[in-house]
């Protein structure tokens, strides 16, 4: 398979498929996972391939799964695939209130967002390309308090020290290693709250509005082409906190 090779995980929707169409664009192929709505990914996939002439396949994978682990490493090498980027974008959140959180529910999120791409990466760093790239997704929400989700706002910072802890670990393979931290992106997720909800959040980003995904999907590939980024997280908020 000619040109570079890119995962995505949860590459299907939202900040990973923006993401997906940035590299796609800059003519890597994609080996995007999803969590469960299978037509979406197919449809995604051929959209990328119709739209720039690359090799997309999808791969279902629950990153609350440990399964999973096994399941993409088994996948890219039964497709003789190298990586050239792996882009750790899935998630997951908890909402629920402090007083009802479950320990259960607590443990899945810290699987999913933490525990999930650190094994992932173990399973699958001998099938990346020396002076490759790993880009975790993070969150504004592990920097700012999370009114919402304590679970999500922790895993968050978690992921920011992890890419500051595994830049020592990458060296021998020649890799680097960043994340990018969003603040509120004009996701689909985004796009069904109330109009009221939104309002509150843009009067508190300095330029007004919430970022657009494609010009998010930008600074991935900065973080996934640039030689000198190593260990960094960039914030993405517009300037959130001060207006």
């Amino acid at each position: 398979m000619a040109g570079k090779q890119v995962l995505i995980t949860g590459g299907t929707k939202g900040i990973g498929k923006a993401v997906a169409g940035c590299l796609a664009k800059a003519g890597y192929n994609l080996v995007l996972t999803y969590a469960s709505d299978r037509e979406e990914a197919l449809r995604a996939a051929a959209g990328f391939r119709q739209q720039y002439a690359v090799e997309a396949c999808t791969l279902q994978a629950d990153i609350s799964d440990r399964g999973s682990i096994e399941k993409i490493g088994s996948f890219l090498e039964g497709h003789a695939l190298r990586l050239d980027a792996v882009v750790f974008n899935a998630g997951l959140t908890c909402r629920d209130p402090f007083e009802e959180l479950d320990m259960a529910e607590w443990e899945r999120v810290f699987f999913a967002n933490v525990h999930f791409p650190v094994f992932l990466l173990q399973r699958i760093v001998g099938l990346i390309n020396k002076e490759g790239s790993v880009v975790f997704t993070g969150s504004l929400m592990g920097i700012q308090p999370h009114s919402v989700s304590l679970v999500y706002g922790v895993t968050k910072s978690a992921v920011h020290a992890l890419v500051k802890n595994l830049v020592k670990f990458l060296v021998p393979y020649e890799l680097r290693v960043n994340a990018v931290a969003p603040g509120f992106v004009d996701t689909e997720w985004q796009k069904t709250k109330p109009a009221e909800i939104r309002r509150n959040i843009e009067n508190k980003v300095s330029l007004g509005r919430f970022c657009d995904p494609e010009e998010l999907a930008e600074v991935y590939k900065m973080l996934v082409e640039n030689s000198y980024f190593n260990g960094e997280v960039i914030v993405v908020d517009g300037g959130y906190s001060y207006k």
